[in-house]
């Protein structure tokens, strides 16, 4: 039995404004909850290999890769699905299985909140 946790997802607002999982940096200390679900999703991408899959996806054509397109990072095949399943774990990733291929997509929001996450915040005066 895994013990490990999902980051939760977030969702667009109407909007199209994303609140992400955490403040910026700059704006307060984050509490243990949100330092907990931070680190799950950057420890998530610590892994080069992870990090070149998670590119890979975000960067291809129509916002969604087939894992037959995705497969040549220079590691076995299985080892390919261990990483894009700790990136699923970690709420980076969703998938879908079409036939005998998976297809892989960004979560929509998770670009937009890990920018936010490291964005400065102007400084009230």
């Amino acid at each position: 039995m895994s013990n490990t946790k999902v980051l939760p997802l977030l969702e667009p607002t109407p909007d199209q404004t994303v609140a992400p999982c955490c403040p910026p940096l700059t704006e307060r200390p984050f509490t243990a909850d949100e330092a907990e679900t931070a680190a799950r999703m950057f420890k998530a991408l610590g892994d080069p290999v992870r990090l070149r899959l998670f590119s890979l996806v975000a960067s291809h054509e129509g916002g969604e890769a087939c894992v037959c397109d995705i497969s040549d990072v220079g590691v076995s095949q299985p080892t390919v699905s261990h990483h894009l399943k700790k990136l699923k774990e970690a709420g980076l990733l969703t998938s879908e299985r079409r036939g005998t291929w998976v297809y892989y997509r960004v979560e929509p929001s998770v670009l937009a909140a890990m920018g936010r996450l490291l964005t400065i915040t102007p400084v009230a005066a």
